[in-house]
């Protein structure tokens, strides 16, 4: 039987593969992706809907698949400031988990962060650790939280300061240094969010950066 998949976050680096991916995939009959505005992709298999988010009464009856594929992600910067940057990174996606689990969605797959933790002094580490620590506790059979360092790849937007990351971050991993975040591709964790979700094991798993990368 075909799984139906839905998506945020379908218009971001890793979101955008992950549709390609997806669409690609015969185990999957239908691909639904909840957005601001279009992905631009045409497919047979994929569904749209233009969403605003600050209303969920107007979309949670919508949120009704197998899997949900959680992407969504921004910077202090891109947001403006940090109560901007919560509501997408937490609030956003954390009323999707609640819409999902209440309407039964099996699998749950969050693209989070190395160093994710609800007491981190950094605050973006820090967001995505209370969104890991709270969408464990929603029943979901399966949840999947992947911690990918710096992403690298082709952005609608691009952020200079991730560029000077990756050089930063490259060098010093041609040395043997900060493996733990070792710079990787949307595509290469687009692959362990499709393959998480076909492999679908009990109960909730964090997936660090390099089981990434044994997964993809």
């Amino acid at each position: 039987m075909n799984k139906t998949a839905l998506v945020i976050g379908a218009t971001g680096l890793v979101g955008s593969e992950l549709v390609k991916l997806l669409i690609a995939d015969s185990r999957f009959g239908r691909v639904i992706v909840f957005a601001r505005k279009s992905t631009t992709v045409t497919a047979e298999k994929l569904e749209e809907h233009i969403i605003d988010f600050d209303k969920p009464e107007s979309w949670s009856d919508l949120v009704k698949g197998d899997v949900l594929f959680s992407c969504l992600g921004t910077t202090l910067s891109q947001a403006g400031s940090k109560d901007a940057q919560y509501k997408i990174d937490y609030t956003y996606q954390y009323q999707f988990a609640q819409a999902a689990a209440t309407n039964g969605v099996k699998t749950y797959i969050l693209v989070s962060s190395a160093g994710a933790d609800p007491k981190s002094m950094i605050f973006y580490s820090r967001i995505k650790g209370e969104l890991e620590r709270d969408v464990k506790k929603l029943p979901f059979n399966s949840v999947y939280l992947i911690q990918p360092s710096l992403l690298v790849g082709e952005r609608e937007n691009s952020r200079f300061g991730e560029k000077l990351s990756f050089r930063i971050l490259t060098a010093l991993n041609s040395f043997g240094l900060f493996k733990k975040y070792k710079p990787i591709t949307g595509n290469t964790v687009a692959k362990a969010l499709l393959n998480a979700s076909i492999k679908a094991e009990k109960g909730h798993r964090e997936i660090t950066l390099d089981k990434v990368f044994d997964l993809s």
